[in-house]
């Protein structure tokens, strides 16, 4: 009788040392990420260094599967295209800061005399786990290529949500201009953005010779009714990109916070894959003779913020309850 009682004893003791997996959503701070777990398993992960901007990846969705592409992040994905290598996992920048590049990782090749910046990570602020919900503070600043001039900041709390039917990211970020007055520029190519899967697309690539793309089984589809290839360009309240995802439904819907300069946003979400809500592009998405249309101003000193929220869902958009979850997010907002 005595050898059982002390082998439990034993068994309690390893069990009692062995740590348990935190139940809620837990942020782990490292060398140049931090890592999001919800109930223990991997979330996501916050690049802030090693690029020439923040960015998230890999985001693990509610069906199990990646809801980025893998590209370039990863070369060993079968089957992805290698398009637009600054399309990295979710990220936040915009082509054209007082003509300044902050989108793109190289100079495009038909504009010699384009000048690029970075994001440079500055400093984190308390990091916040919770049951429901963990929050992460970062500052930043832009930094103008060879010359290392700071053009402005920027201060983004990012909420990661475990949510209901599926987790969720809020991305709040406030700009702050220097010295300078902060133009923002009218340019397709921004700002709040993803790269979804590639088995998401609406259309595959094209492969040699032919003309049009053919038909992928991804579908786009906004507040206002536009889908696939005529949401682009359009404003809307919400986005939704859903598709099959490692053999599974799911999707990602944006929603554009109604206290946004310039709610609705236009959106520059693409049939290939980019996702992206952009306040800035209004002559080029609605083919203005005044190119400077969609140009945003802040005063020196003075700053701007933009809020939007990332849900991650199985299911269509119907079956997700976008526009019910739309609604309870602006409904928090006013």
């Amino acid at each position: 009788m005595i050898r059982p009682l002390r082998w439990s004893l034993t068994t309690l003791c390893v069990v009692s040392l062995t740590p348990l997996a935190f139940a809620g959503v837990e942020l782990k701070q490292e060398a140049d990420k931090v890592t999001v777990q919800i109930d223990g398993k991997l979330f996501t992960e916050y690049h802030f260094s090693g690029a020439r901007r923040p960015y998230m990846y890999p985001i693990i969705g509610p069906t199990g599967g990646a809801m980025t592409r893998h590209w370039p992040l990863q070369d060993d994905m079968p089957g992805e295209d290698h398009d637009h290598p600054h399309h990295k996992g979710l990220w936040w920048g915009h082509r054209n800061v007082n003509g300044i590049g902050f989108w793109e990782d190289s100079l495009p090749k038909n504009e010699p005399n384009a000048r690029l910046g970075q994001i440079v990570h500055d400093s984190f602020g308390d990091l916040k786990n919770g049951e429901s919900e963990a929050v992460l503070h970062d500052k930043n600043k832009w930094i103008i290529d060879g010359t290392g001039e700071q053009l402005c900041s920027d201060e983004r709390t990012i909420t990661f949500h475990k949510g209901t039917d599926g987790p969720m990211i809020d991305f709040d970020i406030t700009i702050k201009a220097g010295e300078k007055e902060l133009v923002f520029g009218d340019d397709k190519d921004g700002s709040m953005a993803i790269r979804v899967p590639e088995s998401m697309r609406v259309d595959k690539p094209k492969a040699k010779g032919e003309k049009t793309a053919p038909k992928g089984d991804g579908h786009i589809v906004t507040s206002e009714g536009k889908k696939d290839a005529e949401a682009w360009g359009t404003r809307a309240n919400w986005c939704d990109y859903w598709g099959p995802v490692e053999g599974k439904t799911a999707g990602i819907a944006m929603f554009d916070n109604p206290q946004n300069p310039r709610h609705p946003t236009w959106w520059h979400v693409r049939t290939y894959g980019l996702f992206a809500a952009n306040p800035f592009g209004k002559a080029q998405f609605e083919k203005l003779d005044d190119k400077h249309a969609g140009d945003f101003k802040v005063a020196p000193g003075q700053s701007v913020t933009f809020r939007y929220r990332f849900y991650f869902h199985a299911g269509d958009t119907d079956q997700a309850k976008v526009a019910q979850h739309w609604e309870e997010y602006a409904g928090k907002a006013k």
